[in-house]
């Protein structure tokens, strides 16, 4: 990666947020836009961006919280606020209908946005964007679920950025959440993926508060009313060795009109990252460049 010649770097404005987007040139192509997932950042996509700059118009922002983007003010990293900024973001560089390219949190944003917005998605591809397994979707009483989550706002409240003495200990962090990553690629998404703080020590860019979980269930009926409503082609990737679930036997898939499901073999939920080769074949195919 060294030596390509990267994107360059835009901002735009949601809900007083200044956020911060990469735009990899090539105005004249069909816009595509991609959406990187949670405690993530754009420059997750460079890989995929290099491979597939010369038949789009790609862009990518950090999402709200995360990279170069503002962190919210109160903490607030509902899903509705990532389509709000995503819709924002739409409206002030697309000239119309755009392909979406999202990895998990990102996926989940490209998937309700093209639910509610089915005139403004041309085509999808949504990695590990289904959300959590139906085992982890346990059903608490609210008035528990709100005592926990006012209770992790406080303890986020007090949690300070954590700080690494040097570059190569928050590589060491990467590495360990990704086993599938080469060195070069941990490298990269650690490089652009911390900032140097005035004390020489470096700290992740996302904002802390963004691990908080929402104290209102994943609601599958809401999602899934939604994805019914998308009419663009649609490819949906998982990894098999992934924590995701099995989407065809949990009746997911079924919501989908035009879905096209997709399972790379040894790939975990980082589909793009552990099988790059066989994840651009797939979406090639799918998106016919």
């Amino acid at each position: 990666m060294a030596d390509i010649i990267g994107p360059t770097s835009n901002y735009f404005y949601s809900q007083r947020l200044k956020l911060h987007y990469v735009d990899w040139g090539n105005a004249d192509k069909p816009m595509a836009i991609m959406l990187h997932g949670g405690r993530d950042h754009c420059r997750n996509w460079d890989w995929v961006a290099f491979e597939l700059r010369q038949h789009f118009h790609l862009v990518a922002p950090d999402l709200r919280g995360h990279g170069d983007s503002d962190w919210a003010i109160g903490g607030s990293y509902a899903m509705i606020d990532h389509v709000v900024d995503l819709n924002q973001l739409m409206n002030a560089i697309a000239a119309g209908p755009v392909t979406l390219i999202g990895h998990s949190l990102g996926a989940g944003v490209a998937l309700q946005a093209a639910g509610v917005f089915p005139g403004a998605v041309k085509a999808l591809v949504a990695i590990e964007g289904l959300g959590p397994p139906s085992a982890m979707l346990r059903e608490t009483p609210a008035y528990e679920r709100m005592e926990n989550w006012v209770g992790d706002m406080r303890a986020l409240a007090q949690r300070k950025p954590r700080e690494y003495p040097n570059l190569e200990e928050a590589l060491e962090r990467m590495r360990a959440a990704n086993l599938h990553l080469s060195p070069a690629q941990a490298r990269h998404l650690t490089v652009h993926g911390v900032r140097r703080n005035e004390n020489g020590t470096y700290s992740w860019k996302f904002d802390n508060y963004t691990r908080a979980h929402s104290p209102y269930l994943f609601n599958l009926k809401d999602a899934t009313e939604i994805w019914s409503r998308i009419r663009c082609p649609t490819l949906l990737v998982r990894g098999d060795e992934s924590w995701a679930g099995d989407w065809e036997r949990d009746g997911r898939l079924d919501s989908f009109h035009t879905a096209e499901l997709v399972t790379i073999r040894n790939a975990g939920h980082w589909v793009h990252h552990d099988q790059l080769a066989e994840f651009l074949a797939v979406v090639r195919r799918f998106l016919g460049v």
